[in-house]
């Protein structure tokens, strides 16, 4: 990886009867920080088909009906990195979210779009503090 090059990362506004799912991150960079399902988008791929793929490893749910969103710049100075993240907004009407990958998230949990818990994943608060909401979220 070259700490001189942006990265680009997908994240996913899962919704469901108004609802956004977050989960808390463990371990890399933003530990202890709530964050949407999403990850790095890899080489060749559609930011649709990464936040397909990243949300099903990271949770077993599908998601549908997906509409691109805002994206956010954001500078992790103390790890050395910057990412560029490109938001999604999707529908998920069915199944209970699995924590696929224990080592890297808590656990998921539904929440309304103005009640998100703190401290946010610095993408995530990047761009809530811009006034987006998504449309379909409580």
């Amino acid at each position: 990886m070259n700490a001189n090059r942006p990265l680009v990362g997908v994240g996913a506004i899962v919704l469901r009867n108004g609802l956004v799912l977050l989960g808390q991150r463990l371990g890399s960079h933003g530990a202890g920080t709530w964050a949407l399902p999403g990850g790095h988008l890899e080489f060749g791929e559609s930011v649709e088909e990464c936040a397909f793929r990243e949300v099903q490893e990271e949770t077993g749910l599908e998601i549908q009906n997906l509409l691109p969103a805002a994206y956010t710049s954001d500078v992790f100075a103390s790890d050395d990195k910057h990412y560029v993240t490109l938001f999604v907004v999707a529908i998920n009407n069915l199944g209970d979210p699995t924590t696929r990958e224990p080592e890297k998230c808590s656990g998921w949990q539904w929440f309304r779009w103005s009640e998100l818990p703190r401290p946010l994943f610095q993408p995530l608060a990047t761009l809530y503090a811009t006034g987006f909401v998504p449309s379909g979220a409580a």
